[in-house]
Protein backbone atom coordinates (compact mmCIF):
# COMPACT_ATOMS: atom_id res chain seq x y z
CA UNK A 1 0.00 0.00 0.00
CA UNK A 2 2.93 2.62 0.70
CA UNK A 3 4.23 1.96 -2.79
CA UNK A 4 0.90 2.54 -4.07
CA UNK A 5 0.47 5.88 -2.01
CA UNK A 6 4.03 6.83 -3.34
CA UNK A 7 2.82 6.34 -7.19
CA UNK A 8 -0.30 7.94 -6.59
CA UNK A 9 1.40 10.85 -5.26
CA UNK A 10 3.94 11.06 -8.45
CA UNK A 11 1.17 10.38 -10.76
CA UNK A 12 -0.80 13.61 -9.21
CA UNK A 13 2.33 15.88 -9.10
CA UNK A 14 2.98 14.53 -13.18
CA UNK A 15 -0.84 15.77 -14.06
CA UNK A 16 -0.43 19.04 -12.37
CA UNK A 17 2.64 19.99 -14.46
CA UNK A 18 0.88 19.29 -17.62
CA UNK A 19 3.07 16.02 -18.32
CA UNK A 20 0.30 13.51 -19.18
CA UNK A 21 2.42 11.12 -20.68
CA UNK A 22 4.69 10.65 -17.65
CA UNK A 23 2.02 9.73 -15.51
CA UNK A 24 0.21 7.30 -17.42
CA UNK A 25 3.73 5.58 -17.58
CA UNK A 26 3.93 5.77 -13.58
CA UNK A 27 0.64 4.07 -13.90
CA UNK A 28 1.25 1.31 -16.41
CA UNK A 29 5.02 0.40 -14.66
CA UNK A 30 2.70 0.32 -11.41
CA UNK A 31 0.24 -1.95 -12.61
CA UNK A 32 2.96 -4.46 -14.63
CA UNK A 33 4.44 -4.62 -11.16
CA UNK A 34 1.38 -6.48 -9.29
CA UNK A 35 -0.21 -2.56 -8.05
CA UNK A 36 -4.02 -3.27 -8.21
CA UNK A 37 -4.84 0.00 -6.98
CA UNK A 38 -2.71 1.65 -10.15
CA UNK A 39 -4.63 -0.84 -12.52
CA UNK A 40 -7.88 0.61 -11.28
CA UNK A 41 -6.91 4.10 -11.70
CA UNK A 42 -5.20 3.33 -14.90
CA UNK A 43 -8.11 1.47 -16.27
CA UNK A 44 -10.75 4.38 -15.42
CA UNK A 45 -8.13 7.04 -17.19
CA UNK A 46 -8.36 4.55 -20.23
CA UNK A 47 -11.99 3.75 -20.28
CA UNK A 48 -12.54 7.64 -21.06
CA UNK A 49 -9.73 8.88 -22.62
CA UNK A 50 -8.98 10.69 -19.34
CA UNK A 51 -5.49 12.66 -19.91
CA UNK A 52 -4.77 9.57 -21.49
CA UNK A 53 -5.48 7.13 -24.64
CA UNK A 54 -9.21 6.49 -24.99
CA UNK A 55 -8.79 2.67 -25.00
CA UNK A 56 -12.51 1.65 -23.23
CA UNK A 57 -12.04 -1.86 -23.84
CA UNK A 58 -8.63 -2.50 -22.29
CA UNK A 59 -9.35 0.14 -19.59
CA UNK A 60 -12.45 -1.71 -18.73
CA UNK A 61 -10.95 -4.89 -18.39
CA UNK A 62 -8.12 -3.48 -16.00
CA UNK A 63 -11.20 -2.25 -13.62
CA UNK A 64 -12.87 -6.03 -14.18
CA UNK A 65 -8.90 -7.28 -13.07
CA UNK A 66 -8.61 -5.22 -10.16
CA UNK A 67 -12.25 -6.17 -8.77
CA UNK A 68 -12.32 -9.42 -9.43
CA UNK A 69 -9.12 -9.25 -6.64
CA UNK A 70 -10.95 -7.28 -4.37
CA UNK A 71 -10.05 -3.51 -4.96
CA UNK A 72 -13.27 -1.18 -3.56
CA UNK A 73 -12.86 1.55 -6.17
CA UNK A 74 -12.81 -0.94 -9.13
CA UNK A 75 -15.94 -2.77 -7.43
CA UNK A 76 -17.75 0.75 -7.64
CA UNK A 77 -17.08 1.04 -11.36
CA UNK A 78 -18.25 -2.36 -12.09
CA UNK A 79 -21.20 -2.10 -10.26
CA UNK A 80 -21.81 0.91 -12.61
CA UNK A 81 -21.12 -1.08 -15.69
CA UNK A 82 -24.06 -3.89 -14.18
CA UNK A 83 -26.34 -1.27 -13.78
CA UNK A 84 -26.09 0.09 -17.40
CA UNK A 85 -25.15 -3.04 -19.12
CA UNK A 86 -21.48 -2.45 -20.55
CA UNK A 87 -18.73 -4.85 -20.46
CA UNK A 88 -21.26 -7.05 -17.76
CA UNK A 89 -24.88 -8.09 -18.02
CA UNK A 90 -27.32 -5.63 -16.77
CA UNK A 91 -29.12 -6.34 -13.50
CA UNK A 92 -29.67 -3.63 -10.90
CA UNK A 93 -29.55 -6.68 -8.15
CA UNK A 94 -25.96 -7.42 -9.19
CA UNK A 95 -24.91 -3.76 -9.38
CA UNK A 96 -26.39 -3.46 -5.60
CA UNK A 97 -24.49 -6.44 -4.38
CA UNK A 98 -20.94 -5.54 -5.83
CA UNK A 99 -21.53 -2.05 -4.36
CA UNK A 100 -22.28 -3.27 -1.26
CA UNK A 101 -19.13 -4.87 -1.26
CA UNK A 102 -17.21 -2.20 -2.53
CA UNK A 103 -18.51 -0.43 0.76
CA UNK A 104 -17.77 -3.63 2.94
CA UNK A 105 -14.38 -2.69 1.84
CA UNK A 106 -14.65 0.38 3.11
CA UNK A 107 -15.14 2.55 -0.43
CA UNK A 108 -16.77 5.73 0.96
CA UNK A 109 -18.68 6.75 -2.09
CA UNK A 110 -20.33 3.40 -2.14
CA UNK A 111 -21.42 3.99 1.25
CA UNK A 112 -22.93 7.03 0.76
CA UNK A 113 -24.62 6.06 -2.22
CA UNK A 114 -26.16 2.86 -0.06
CA UNK A 115 -27.43 5.57 2.91
CA UNK A 116 -28.36 7.73 0.40
CA UNK A 117 -30.79 5.50 -1.53
CA UNK A 118 -32.05 4.55 1.98
CA UNK A 119 -33.64 7.77 2.30
CA UNK A 120 -30.46 9.68 4.65
CA UNK A 121 -30.33 12.63 4.73
CA UNK A 122 -26.71 14.36 3.65
CA UNK A 123 -26.04 15.14 7.88
CA UNK A 124 -27.00 11.64 8.54
CA UNK A 125 -25.14 10.18 5.65
CA UNK A 126 -21.92 12.26 6.88
CA UNK A 127 -22.34 10.56 10.50
CA UNK A 128 -22.16 7.45 9.66
CA UNK A 129 -19.50 6.57 6.55
CA UNK A 130 -16.88 5.59 8.78
CA UNK A 131 -19.27 2.87 10.50
CA UNK A 132 -17.12 0.04 10.45
CA UNK A 133 -19.06 -3.24 11.06
CA UNK A 134 -18.91 -5.61 8.52
CA UNK A 135 -22.55 -6.57 9.44
CA UNK A 136 -24.47 -3.20 9.15
CA UNK A 137 -23.19 -2.48 5.29
CA UNK A 138 -24.29 -5.85 4.20
CA UNK A 139 -27.67 -5.50 5.85
CA UNK A 140 -28.00 -2.17 4.35
CA UNK A 141 -27.14 -3.17 0.79
CA UNK A 142 -29.66 -6.29 1.77
CA UNK A 143 -32.26 -4.51 2.86
CA UNK A 144 -32.34 -2.05 -0.29
CA UNK A 145 -35.78 -1.57 -1.98
CA UNK A 146 -34.78 -0.49 -5.87
CA UNK A 147 -38.72 -0.84 -6.81
CA UNK A 148 -39.65 2.82 -6.56
CA UNK A 149 -36.54 3.31 -9.10
CA UNK A 150 -37.62 1.18 -12.05
CA UNK A 151 -41.25 1.33 -12.23
CA UNK A 152 -43.32 3.71 -13.66
CA UNK A 153 -44.53 7.07 -12.29
CA UNK A 154 -47.85 8.64 -12.85
CA UNK A 155 -47.98 12.25 -14.45
CA UNK A 156 -49.71 14.90 -14.69
CA UNK A 157 -50.10 16.26 -18.38
CA UNK A 158 -49.52 19.87 -18.43
CA UNK A 159 -49.66 19.76 -22.83
CA UNK A 160 -51.26 16.98 -24.49
CA UNK A 161 -49.78 17.96 -27.53
CA UNK A 162 -46.55 18.03 -28.29
CA UNK A 163 -46.32 16.14 -25.09
CA UNK A 164 -45.53 18.05 -21.56
CA UNK A 165 -45.35 16.02 -18.40
CA UNK A 166 -45.18 16.85 -14.92
CA UNK A 167 -44.34 14.08 -12.52
CA UNK A 168 -44.41 15.22 -8.84
CA UNK A 169 -42.33 14.07 -6.18
CA UNK A 170 -40.56 12.65 -9.15
CA UNK A 171 -36.74 11.46 -6.73
CA UNK A 172 -36.64 12.15 -2.73
CA UNK A 173 -35.20 15.43 -1.26
CA UNK A 174 -31.79 13.80 -0.01
CA UNK A 175 -31.15 12.85 -3.82
CA UNK A 176 -31.38 16.11 -4.68
CA UNK A 177 -29.27 17.93 -2.07
CA UNK A 178 -26.50 15.19 -3.00
CA UNK A 179 -26.74 15.98 -6.35
CA UNK A 180 -26.27 19.46 -5.85
CA UNK A 181 -23.33 18.71 -3.29
CA UNK A 182 -21.71 16.29 -6.41
CA UNK A 183 -22.36 19.59 -9.08
CA UNK A 184 -20.64 22.88 -7.04
CA UNK A 185 -17.12 21.63 -8.08
CA UNK A 186 -18.02 20.81 -11.27
CA UNK A 187 -19.21 23.75 -12.35
CA UNK A 188 -18.30 25.36 -16.06
CA UNK A 189 -19.44 27.92 -18.31
CA UNK A 190 -22.08 26.50 -19.82
CA UNK A 191 -21.81 26.83 -23.78
CA UNK A 192 -23.39 26.60 -27.09
CA UNK A 193 -22.19 24.88 -30.29
CA UNK A 194 -21.22 26.59 -33.25
CA UNK A 195 -22.25 24.11 -35.95
CA UNK A 196 -20.05 26.61 -38.24
CA UNK A 197 -16.82 26.04 -37.25
CA UNK A 198 -17.69 22.94 -35.28
CA UNK A 199 -16.60 24.02 -31.59
CA UNK A 200 -18.61 24.70 -28.51
CA UNK A 201 -18.33 28.48 -28.17
CA UNK A 202 -19.68 31.20 -24.66
CA UNK A 203 -23.04 32.98 -26.10
CA UNK A 204 -24.98 35.73 -24.68
CA UNK A 205 -28.46 33.13 -25.51
CA UNK A 206 -27.01 30.90 -22.48
CA UNK A 207 -25.22 32.36 -19.75
CA UNK A 208 -26.27 29.69 -17.06
CA UNK A 209 -23.48 26.81 -15.82
CA UNK A 210 -23.35 23.25 -16.60
CA UNK A 211 -21.57 20.18 -14.66
CA UNK A 212 -21.13 17.33 -16.54
CA UNK A 213 -20.24 13.75 -15.65
CA UNK A 214 -18.15 10.82 -18.00
CA UNK A 215 -18.97 7.39 -17.16
CA UNK A 216 -16.31 7.08 -14.22
CA UNK A 217 -17.23 10.26 -12.82
CA UNK A 218 -20.89 9.25 -12.83
CA UNK A 219 -21.77 6.88 -9.79
CA UNK A 220 -24.65 4.17 -9.24
CA UNK A 221 -27.25 6.89 -8.50
CA UNK A 222 -26.63 8.60 -11.54
CA UNK A 223 -27.85 5.84 -13.21
CA UNK A 224 -30.87 5.13 -11.51
CA UNK A 225 -31.84 8.53 -12.36
CA UNK A 226 -31.25 7.95 -15.76
CA UNK A 227 -33.84 4.30 -15.02
CA UNK A 228 -36.57 6.06 -13.55
CA UNK A 229 -36.49 8.66 -15.84
CA UNK A 230 -36.58 5.66 -18.83
CA UNK A 231 -39.58 4.65 -17.07
CA UNK A 232 -41.35 7.59 -16.91
CA UNK A 233 -41.35 8.34 -20.62
CA UNK A 234 -40.85 5.03 -21.74
CA UNK A 235 -37.66 5.43 -23.81
CA UNK A 236 -34.73 2.59 -22.77
CA UNK A 237 -31.68 4.12 -21.22
CA UNK A 238 -29.49 3.49 -24.16
CA UNK A 239 -31.28 6.26 -25.65
CA UNK A 240 -29.67 8.94 -23.22
CA UNK A 241 -27.07 11.16 -23.37
CA UNK A 242 -24.80 11.95 -20.75
CA UNK A 243 -26.87 13.44 -17.77
CA UNK A 244 -26.18 17.30 -17.00
CA UNK A 245 -27.11 19.70 -13.91
CA UNK A 246 -27.76 22.84 -14.33
CA UNK A 247 -27.19 25.65 -12.42
CA UNK A 248 -28.65 29.33 -12.58
CA UNK A 249 -27.29 32.40 -10.37
CA UNK A 250 -29.94 35.27 -10.27
CA UNK A 251 -30.06 37.28 -13.54
CA UNK A 252 -28.62 33.85 -15.30
CA UNK A 253 -30.80 32.35 -18.14
CA UNK A 254 -30.93 30.08 -21.30
CA UNK A 255 -32.95 32.14 -24.04
CA UNK A 256 -35.51 30.88 -26.02
CA UNK A 257 -34.16 27.81 -27.84
CA UNK A 258 -34.70 24.22 -29.28
CA UNK A 259 -33.34 20.79 -28.21
CA UNK A 260 -33.99 19.19 -31.40
CA UNK A 261 -31.08 18.68 -33.77
CA UNK A 262 -31.87 21.54 -36.33
CA UNK A 263 -32.25 20.59 -40.20
CA UNK A 264 -30.44 23.82 -40.93
CA UNK A 265 -27.71 23.25 -39.33
CA UNK A 266 -24.30 21.89 -41.35
CA UNK A 267 -23.52 18.64 -40.91
CA UNK A 268 -27.22 18.28 -39.97
CA UNK A 269 -27.54 14.69 -41.80
CA UNK A 270 -24.39 13.30 -40.29
CA UNK A 271 -25.17 14.01 -36.95
CA UNK A 272 -28.46 12.33 -37.30
CA UNK A 273 -26.82 9.79 -39.28
CA UNK A 274 -24.10 8.93 -36.65
CA UNK A 275 -26.27 9.78 -33.11
CA UNK A 276 -30.11 9.89 -33.86
CA UNK A 277 -32.63 12.96 -33.11
CA UNK A 278 -32.96 14.51 -29.80
CA UNK A 279 -36.61 13.84 -29.29
CA UNK A 280 -37.08 14.12 -25.78
CA UNK A 281 -36.16 16.74 -22.82
CA UNK A 282 -36.40 15.21 -19.27
CA UNK A 283 -35.78 17.83 -16.66
CA UNK A 284 -35.36 17.01 -12.56
CA UNK A 285 -35.77 20.51 -10.32
CA UNK A 286 -33.49 19.84 -7.26
CA UNK A 287 -34.27 23.02 -5.61
CA UNK A 288 -37.08 25.87 -5.36
CA UNK A 289 -35.79 28.34 -3.12
CA UNK A 290 -35.73 30.94 -5.99
CA UNK A 291 -37.99 33.20 -7.19
CA UNK A 292 -38.46 34.01 -11.27
CA UNK A 293 -36.62 31.21 -13.22
CA UNK A 294 -39.78 29.45 -14.81
CA UNK A 295 -39.70 26.59 -18.01
CA UNK A 296 -41.07 29.09 -20.13
CA UNK A 297 -42.63 27.41 -23.40
CA UNK A 298 -43.98 30.56 -25.72
CA UNK A 299 -45.52 28.74 -28.40
CA UNK A 300 -47.52 26.59 -26.11
CA UNK A 301 -48.92 29.59 -23.74
CA UNK A 302 -47.28 28.57 -20.54
CA UNK A 303 -44.18 28.79 -17.51
CA UNK A 304 -44.02 26.20 -15.03
CA UNK A 305 -41.78 26.66 -12.01
CA UNK A 306 -41.10 23.69 -10.63
CA UNK A 307 -40.82 22.20 -6.98
CA UNK A 308 -38.03 20.48 -5.43
CA UNK A 309 -38.06 16.70 -6.92
CA UNK A 310 -40.18 17.04 -9.80
CA UNK A 311 -39.77 15.52 -13.40
CA UNK A 312 -40.76 17.18 -16.39
CA UNK A 313 -40.19 15.87 -19.79
CA UNK A 314 -41.36 17.67 -23.25
CA UNK A 315 -41.22 16.12 -26.55
CA UNK A 316 -39.15 17.49 -29.27
CA UNK A 317 -39.72 15.72 -32.41
CA UNK A 318 -43.12 14.44 -34.41
CA UNK A 319 -43.22 11.14 -34.72
CA UNK A 320 -41.23 10.86 -38.09
CA UNK A 321 -37.91 12.38 -36.37
CA UNK A 322 -38.80 15.56 -37.97
CA UNK A 323 -38.21 18.71 -35.54
CA UNK A 324 -41.51 20.13 -33.79
CA UNK A 325 -41.32 23.80 -33.98
CA UNK A 326 -44.00 24.50 -31.03
CA UNK A 327 -41.29 23.28 -28.68
CA UNK A 328 -39.29 26.40 -28.10
CA UNK A 329 -38.55 26.84 -24.45
CA UNK A 330 -36.38 29.11 -22.30
CA UNK A 331 -35.28 28.88 -18.90
CA UNK A 332 -35.69 32.27 -17.50
CA UNK A 333 -33.08 33.73 -14.95
CA UNK A 334 -34.02 33.27 -11.37
CA UNK A 335 -34.46 36.64 -9.98
CA UNK A 336 -33.15 36.22 -6.36
CA UNK A 337 -31.49 32.77 -5.19
CA UNK A 338 -29.93 30.22 -7.51
CA UNK A 339 -32.00 27.34 -9.50
CA UNK A 340 -30.07 23.94 -10.02
CA UNK A 341 -32.25 21.37 -12.45
CA UNK A 342 -31.22 17.87 -13.91
CA UNK A 343 -31.26 18.43 -17.91
CA UNK A 344 -31.59 15.21 -19.80
CA UNK A 345 -31.46 14.66 -23.72
CA UNK A 346 -32.92 11.61 -24.71
CA UNK A 347 -32.16 10.19 -28.97
CA UNK A 348 -34.33 8.24 -30.51
CA UNK A 349 -31.39 5.66 -30.88
CA UNK A 350 -29.08 4.23 -29.02
CA UNK A 351 -26.05 6.96 -28.56
CA UNK A 352 -22.16 6.48 -28.34
CA UNK A 353 -21.69 8.06 -24.70
CA UNK A 354 -21.18 4.92 -23.51
CA UNK A 355 -18.05 3.37 -25.48
CA UNK A 356 -18.29 -0.63 -26.12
Amino acid sequence: MNKSVETLRQVAACDAAGEYDEAVNLLATATQAGDLVAMTILGKRLLVGDRAPCLPKEGAGMVMEAANKGVPEALAQVAVFQGIGIYQQKSWQHCINTLTWAARLGWLPAREQLLLLHGHSIAETNAQLQQAGDTFWLQLGQSLDLSPWLKSHAGDVLSAEPRVQRFQQFIPLNVCEWLIQQSMRRLQPALVYDAVNRRNIRYRTRTNSIAQFNLVENDVVHFLLQEKMSAACGVPMVQMEATAILNYQPGEQISNHYDFVDPDMPNYAREIADNGQRIITFLIYLNDSYSGGETAFPELGFEHKGTAGEGLYFVNALPDGAPDLRMLHAGKPPLTGEKWIVSQFIRNRPVKYIQE
